[in-house]
């Protein structure tokens, strides 16, 4: 049963560090050798569930190993795509968390990581602005806030403070339809910058790209600018948000 990132990747789950050379498989009991590439995970047992005729753990179980093993900026990527694209509910999520025994490793960033997934994360690069502001204790974001003009239906804002926006800037947000003339080109780019004028006359505008999401200070400062500033205490959970 292939677990882990194995799981992960025939699950098509994003991942934000580098895919790893070995693959895992779950055994439940000590003593398995591995190969050079094979290597065992030692876990509870696990329902199986079918990936292109591989035996795998599921998502969920995916999700939480991920957790307990690997980097909070991965498990939280993986989780708020499978959230959003109905792979596991957040039930789902807390099942396997409370499945791990309570001095059990990895069970508190297992816990974390329920606690922080999120479906309305559109992107890998949005999920990692997100852990990062956390692990800033930067104020907590509202997610795919709506906004309005007299004119109708701005768009929706990748993170919302009052008075601020805070936008990623993948490149979905400026893809041009395969085969796209110049034209279409100066049409999108034209369309984003009308929607970001209409933006800034509600709001501050706060923009970052992947090398700057990537460098939490660096995102710091970018934020800092808009006024977004590190609070003495997180309370990222205090309002059951």
């Amino acid at each position: 049963m292939f677990a882990r990132e194995a799981a992960a990747a025939l699950w098509g789950l994003p991942r934000i560090t580098p895919w790893p050379v070995h693959v895992h498989h779950l055994v439940t009991r000590r003593g398995v050798s591995g190969a050079k590439v094979l290597r065992p995970f030692l876990g509870s047992e696990a329902e199986p569930a079918e990936v292109d005729g591989l035996v795998v753990t599921s998502v969920a179980r995916t999700i939480v190993d991920l957790a307990r093993t690997g980097t909070l900026h991965d498990a939280v990527t993986a989780a708020d795509h499978a959230l959003r694209h109905g792979f596991c509910t957040e039930a789902d999520l807390l099942g396997e968390v409370a499945s791990v025994p309570a001095r059990g490793h990895g069970r508190g960033a297992a816990a974390l990581v329920a606690e922080l997934a999120d479906g309305r994360s559109m992107s890998p690069g949005e999920s990692l602005s997100r852990v990062q502001m956390f692990v800033l204790r930067l104020p907590r974001p509202e997610l795919q806030v709506a906004y309005h003009d007299d004119q109708g239906h701005v768009g929706d804002a990748d993170f919302g403070w009052k008075g601020v926006v805070g936008e990623f800037d993948g490149r979905l947000k400026y893809r041009v339809p395969p085969g796209g003339s110049p034209r279409d080109v100066e049409r999108v780019v034209w369309a984003e910058k009308r929607r970001e004028d209409r933006l800034r006359r509600q709001a501050r505008v706060a923009r970052w790209v992947w090398a700057e999401a990537v460098q939490k200070h660096r995102l710091a400062a970018i934020l800092a600018q808009v006024g977004i500033t590190p609070e003495r205490r997180s309370a990222w959970f205090d309002l059951g948000a």
